[in-house]
């Protein structure tokens, strides 16, 4: 493969991800205002889970929330069926991300988190699938065909899904008001940590 093709290839990529970014526009529904709310309302741990490509969307989630005001970690769905579970409580909101609704590990966790008494969300294209019916509430979100090498290698998939939470987590940090203040003494570490210190 030549340079000047590989130049393209990647060009094309990046204008395949952007528009599949944006057609999340076409695909807000009133579900995301209720899904804000009940995490907004949370009294204990936002609690993100997902398996492969969906982990890191999950962790990248998770990671989010907590620095804009929204308590919240990362559980692993495999590690939660041997002991780590245990972390769920009443007060909790279970969040699931798994584009097909049917990943084994993840959909054992809802069931998990439902049988406790947490409130259960689902990120996922299959509103139909396992994980779909087991949420007391569920996200449709839908990457467009063909923005996956062999629609399968959860390249813009996964990108489309983080744009999406990455909406989520702007919406909770505005109705907490959470501040820039605020914001510094959890991000006191790193370039972003000194950058704070000039500003505060």
């Amino acid at each position: 493969m030549e340079e000047q093709q590989i130049f393209k290839l990647i060009v094309n990529v990046i204008e395949t991800e952007s528009r599949a970014v944006a057609s999340l526009m076409d695909q807000i529904k009133p579900s995301i205002l209720k899904a804000i709310q009940i995490m907004f309302n949370c009294q204990g741990h936002v609690i993100v889970s997902g398996s492969g490509t969906s982990h890191a969307v999950a962790l990248r989630f998770a990671h989010l929330l907590s620095c804009v005001g929204t308590p919240a970690f990362f559980l692993h769905p495999g590690d939660s069926q041997h002991g780590a579970a245990g972390v769920v409580r009443p007060e909790d909101v279970w969040v699931g991300i798994s584009k097909g609704g049917e990943t084994a590990e993840v959909c054992y966790l809802a069931g998990i988190a439902k049988k406790r008494g947490a409130k259960v969300l689902a990120i996922t294209e299959n509103t139909d699938s396992t994980l779909g019916k087991l949420a007391d509430l569920t996200l449709e979100v839908k990457a467009p065909e063909g923005v996956d090498p062999f629609d399968m290698v959860a390249t813009g998939s996964s990108l489309v899904n983080s744009a999406f939470c990455d909406a989520i987590c702007v919406a909770l940090l505005n109705l907490r008001g959470y501040s820039l203040e605020q914001f510094g003494e959890t991000h006191p570490g790193g370039a972003v940590g000194q950058k704070l210190k000039g500003i505060l």
